[in-house]
């Protein structure tokens, strides 16, 4: 069963189409990179998906649910949580503090559930630095740690490992592996070292279309995509 889906998925800025006419399924308990070059549609598709962004057409639909014109809090409330490619975190407040809010917007426990969060992304050690002074890549493990306190059905993570050191990378994609038996996970990522270690399944984007999907030896094999992504040197 698809978890979500899309069909005829359209996005226009003016005369511009960013996303065009997409249909996507993604079934529940996968894990699914989306890929593509710079100006693909990557964000625009995601923006969608998360209500942040309009549609001009198509219809989007989670766990059987239309959920077109719902906005983002509500979809959060259905079961949705992402992250963003540039970071959303309160940097006034305490790590700790940002996780609390995620807890608590569903009504969990914080004192049990903030320490957990934080611990699964490494973040254990930082509860009480204020967010604005973590490192970049702190910060994204940080909102990763927000959107998994959400104990969502279906976890977006857009560049996820962008500023994070390598090591730091190596226990993202151990996350993504524990992850995956708790919640699907819809992964936009540009290393595609993480994407071939994580993806059940590509999409590959291109100029707002899909242009290839499969597993990661079928698209890495895929003439069409050594073309327009991995051959250019964006990967």
């Amino acid at each position: 069963m698809s978890l979500l889906q899309t069909r005829g998925l359209t996005k226009a800025f003016g005369g511009l189409h960013a996303v065009q006419d997409v249909d996507f399924d993604l079934p529940e308990g996968e894990v699914r990179a989306l890929i593509g070059p710079n100006g693909a549609g990557k964000t625009t598709f995601v923006g969608m998906l998360c209500g942040r962004v309009a549609p001009t057409a198509g219809a989007v639909r989670f766990a059987g649910a239309d959920i077109s014109r719902l906005p983002a809090h509500r979809r959060i409330r259905e079961g949705m949580a992402y992250t963003f490619q540039i970071t959303s975190v309160f940097a006034r407040l305490s790590c700790r503090e940002n996780v609390a809010l995620a807890v608590r917007r569903r009504k969990g426990d914080a004192a049990r559930e903030v320490p957990a969060a934080l611990a699964r992304v490494g973040l254990g050690d930082r509860a009480d630095q204020l967010a604005g002074d973590l490192s970049y890549g702190h910060q994204r493990l940080l909102e990763i740690a927000m959107g998994l306190a959400q104990k969502p059905r279906l976890l977006i993570l857009d560049e996820p490992t962008q500023g994070l050191a390598d090591s730091e990378i190596e226990g993202f994609v151990a996350l993504v592996r524990e992850v995956r038996a708790e919640a699907t996970v819809l992964l936009i990522e540009h290393n595609m070292s993480v994407v071939m270690d994580t993806a059940d399944r590509i999409t590959v984007l291109n100029f707002g279309e899909v242009l290839a999907e499969g597993t990661p030896e079928e698209i890495h094999a895929d003439g069409r995509v050594q073309d327009a992504y991995l051959g250019t040197g964006d990967a």
